[in-house]
C-alpha cells in the first residue's frame, strides 16, 4: 500500500520511527513532513495527507502531533476522509474493523514508539468488517454530504431539569 504521512513539529522523531517500520512492512511512503523542530502548524501538515488519501494518491494516512487532536480534527475536515484519534492496539484495531478509518491519528507526546508501531502494524493489518458497519460508514459519509435525514424513530432531546426534576421529552 502507498501510505502519506505527516507531522508537526511535535511529531517529526515519530514519523521518522514510524517511516522505517511502514518501509520494512513493505509499504510505500509519501512523507510529507514536517522535517525539523521548528514551530509548525499541525494543519499545513493534515491537509496535504488527508487530500491524498481522498484523492487516492494514497491508500491511506498516518499523522502525528502532540495529542493527536488537531490533526484527527484537521483531517476530518477533508470530504472523503475518515480519520480516527487512537490510543492504543484496541482503538486502532476497532478504527478499522467497524469505522473503516482511511487516516490514523496519534499524539506523539502521549505514545512511545514501541506502542505507536504496535498500533500501525495492527491498523494496517485489520481489514473493514463489513456487514451492520457497513450500513453505518456509509451515514457518516452521507451526512458529510449533507444527505442524511434524521431518522423519523429518533425522537427530540430529553430536557433535563433541576435537581430531583424528571426529564420531559421536547420535540
Amino acid at each position: 500500500m502507498k501510505i502519506a504521512v505527516g507531522s508537526d513539529h511535535r511529531g517529526v522523531r515519530a514519523r521518522t520511527y514510524l517511516i522505517r517500520v511502514l518501509t520494512q512492512m513493505g509499504h510505500e511512503v509519501l512523507d510529507y513532513g514536517a522535517h525539523g523542530d521548528t514551530s509548525a502548524d499541525y494543519p499545513d501538515y493534515a491537509l496535504p495527507v488527508a487530500q491524498a488519501v481522498a484523492s487516492n494518491q494514497a491508500d491511506r494516512g498516518i499523522l502525528l502531533c502532540g495529542s493527536g487532536i488537531g490533526m484527527c480534527m484537521t483531517a476530518n475536515k477533508v470530504h472523503g476522509v475518515r480519520a480516527a484519534l487512537c490510543h492504543d492496539e484496541l482503538t486502532a484495531e476497532m478504527s478499522r474493523r467497524h469505522n473503516d478509518a482511511n487516516v490514523l491519528c496519534m499524539g506523539s507526546d502521549i505514545l512511545g514508539e514501541e506502542l505507536m508501531r504496535r498500533m500501525v502494524e495492527i491498523w494496517m493489518t485489520t481489514d473493514f468488517e463489513g456487514g451492520r458497519h457497513e450500513r453505518r460508514v456509509r451515514k457518516v459519509m452521507q451526512a458529510e454530504q449533507g444527505q442524511l435525514a434524521p431518522e423519523t424513530t429518533v425522537s427530540g432531546p430529553l430536557t433535563i431539569h433541576g435537581k430531583g426534576s424528571r426529564g420531559t421529552r421536547t420535540s
